[in-house]
Order: structure tokens, then C-alpha cells, then sequence
């Protein structure tokens, strides 16, 4: 047995359901399962239903946040077809603004070039702009972001031809960030699930994809882990939603890679700690922190603390476990338990910081 003591980790990406979708997570579900998983703090984003696109569905988002969570946490709004001023005035209270541009679930995606344009140029220079873009629309949102010269946030990157062109965006100097989520590091189109569970946006890639995400380990940013809750019902039903849990299984997955030596200790630190707190503006508190157990080895469970019930790693042999999980000094996970009470987790943004 050999315990390590991590700083307190982040996951910048992230979906709750709460409003509309408490049948599949509620913030108390989720952030528990957040916790078993080693993370403190969560940053969730806006498609919920209604989704969080103007002052009242913030409001109403952040109040049951505050009234479930059992760790710290952080929300986006939402870019919609007409929203650009008002959502920019909203920014001193998110952690960012989400521009959908690629297929997903919920009904914010922007088709129209000149609404990304304005949504560029409203949102104020000291936040973050996290994008969903694959492709083609991954190339021109870079164009265009990079000619009106503010940075960008792209999320779950999942191909190689589009790690590949945010890396050389990144050699030539354009102001760009981006995030790669454990399936699509640890799964492919190979891997044996059934097709709905299989479901996911972006979609699980080649073996040649998932290598070249490790390729390029450089370029990326973040780890987030895009906790998508469904119930299996609905996973295994006719219209299968995209998405997967994944809250309460990166940390043991990404302590596994070190262990085959595909990344270290340092990376896992920078990429769930260092760069989030950089990236948002978060606060840091020396009170957080995780403690694993990094030889510890067992399968992962068909379900743990999330409402979803279920795992696309269910059965993958791991090596590191999380053991103690402290929110400010205060421990609130412990051998396998959850501690902290529903309600007792921060708004990272409750005094209105944002990025410097």
C-alpha cells in the first residue's frame, strides 16, 4: 500500500441534469459520485432543461447547486441564437460560456456563423469560451476566434486529424486550450459495448484516434471527464441518448496509465489541478486535497454513487484508488464512503472572481 496526497482536483466538464433531468442525476448524486472519483471541484455545463441561458434559469440553476452539492462547483450558461448581450453581463457569476457547435444532446447547438462571431466579441475577454466543434466547424471556429484575437476552450477532443490541428494552431500562437475525456483516451468504436450504451458525442474513434490522443498528450490541456448521465433504460431503448458517466472513474483510469507508463503523476496533477485553477480563475484552497492509494487493484463496479447506475468501465481492471477525499479541510469522503452532506459544497464563483 502507498497513499499519496494530491492537491484538490477539478473536472471542468461536466452535466448534472438538474433542472429537468433529476431522474438520470441530481447535484447530491453527482457530486457524490464526484467525490468517490477524487474530485472537488465540478464545473457543470448548460444544457439542462430549461436550459441556462439568461438571468432567471442561472438563478434557478445555481440554487439547487447550492441546495445538493456535496462539493465545490462551478456553472456555465449557455450561448443561444440571440442571447449575446445579455449572457455577457451574466459572466462575473459563471465559470464560462459553452458555444455548441456539433451534434449533442439538448437543443442549444448554433448553426449560424455570424452568432458565433457576436458571441466572440460580447463575451468578456477575462472568461473562458468552452466549444463543442469537430471537424470542420473545429477548424473555422479556430479561424474565426483567432482573427478577432481571443482565446478559446475546446472540449472533449476525440479524433486525430482534430488533435492534430489544434496542435499546430498552437505552434503557430493561436490563444487556445483544450480537454480530452477518459473514454475516448481508454475506449474506441473496438471496444465491446452494446450499441446504445456505445452512444456518445463526440463519437468513440479508431484505435488510431485514441493513439494519437496519447501522441499528443502536449497539447492538452485538461482531463475532463464530459459525466453524461443516462439511465440504462434509456441507453437501451430505441432513441439512445449520447453520453456516458465518468465522474467517479477517471482518477483510477488515469492512475492506471501511470502504471503502464503513459503519463505520470506530474501530468495527472497539471491537467486536474494547475491548469483548471489557471485556465478559470479558480480559487485555491491548500486545505483540498485527495489521497489515493496508488497500488491498490481491483475492477471497476457495474455502478457506484451516481443515479445513472451504470459504467462503460464496468469490469476494466484498475490500479490507484481513491481513499480520502478533504473540501477546505474538511474530509468529505472516506474509505468508500461519502461524508460531506448534500448542500455543503462552494460556488466557486460567490465572490465574483473570473479568470485574471
Amino acid at each position: 500500500m502507498t497513499t499519496i496526497r494530491l492537491p484538490g482536483l477539478v473536472d471542468v466538464h461536466v452535466h448534472m441534469r438538474q433542472p429537468g433531468g433529476e431522474h438520470k442525476e441530481t447535484w447530491a448524486t453527482g457530486t457524490a459520485a464526484a467525490l468517490a472519483g477524487g474530485i472537488g471541484t465540478v464545473l457543470a455545463m448548460p444544457n439542462t432543461s430549461p436550459a441556462i441561458v439568461d438571468e432567471a434559469s442561472l438563478d434557478v440553476a445555481l440554487r439547487l447547486a447550492a441546495g445538493g452539492a456535496r462539493c465545490d462547483f462551478g456553472h456555465y450558461v449557455g450561448a443561444g441564437p440571440d442571447n449575446a448581450e445579455a449572457i455577457a453581463t451574466l459572466a462575473g457569476r459563471a465559470v464560462g460560456l459553452k458555444m455548441y457547435l456539433g451534434q449533442t444532446f439538448g437543443d442549444l447547438r448554433l448553426d449560424d456563423i455570424s452568432t458565433w462571431e457576436t458571441h466572440l466579441e460580447a463575451w468578456p475577454e477575462d472568461g473562458v469560451i468552452a466549444v463543442h466543434a469537430e471537424g470542420s466547424t473545429l477548424k473555422t471556429i479556430i479561424e474565426l476566434a483567432d482573427s478577432i484575437g481571443r482565446s478559446i476552450h475546446i472540449c472533449h477532443v476525440a479524433g486525430a486529424d482534430d488533435i492534430g490541428h489544434i496542435a499546430v494552431a498552437k505552434e503557430r500562437g493561436v490563444d487556445i486550450t483544450c480537454e480530452a475525456a477518459p473514454h475516448h483516451l481508454f475506449l474506441d468504436r473496438t471496444t465491446d459495448l452494446p450499441p446504445g450504451r456505445a452512444e456518445v458525442r463526440p463519437r468513440l474513434g479508431t484505435p488510431e484516434d485514441r493513439r494519437a490522443l496519447w501522441e499528443h498528450l502536449d497539447v492538452i490541456d485538461c482531463f475532463a471527464t464530459d459525466h453524461a448521465p443516462h439511465t440504462l433504460e434509456e441507453k437501451d431503448g430505441d432513441d439512445p441518448p449520447p453520453g456516458f458517466p465518468g465522474v467517479e472513474t477517471m482518477l483510477p483510469l488515469l492512475l492506471t496509465a501511470t502504471h503502464r507508463g503513459l503519463l505520470d503523476l506530474d501530468d495527472i496533477v497539471s491537467r486536474l489541478h494547475h491548469r483548471p485553477v489557471d485556465m478559470f480563475g479558480l480559487p485555491v484552497d491548500e486545505d483540498s486535497w485527495v489521497e489515493v492509494d496508488v497500488d491498490a487493484s481491483y475492477e471497476i463496479p457495474t455502478s457506484g454513487q451516481s443515479r445513472s447506475g451504470w459504467t462503460p468501465f464496468a469490469g476494466m481492471s484498475v490500479r490507484g484508488r481513491v481513499d480520502r477525499v478533504a473540501i477546505r479541510g474538511e474530509v468529505a469522503y472516506e474509505h468508500g464512503g461519502v461524508v460531506a452532506a448534500a448542500g455543503t459544497g462552494r460556488d466557486v464563483r460567490r465572490e465574483g472572481s473570473r479568470r485574471p
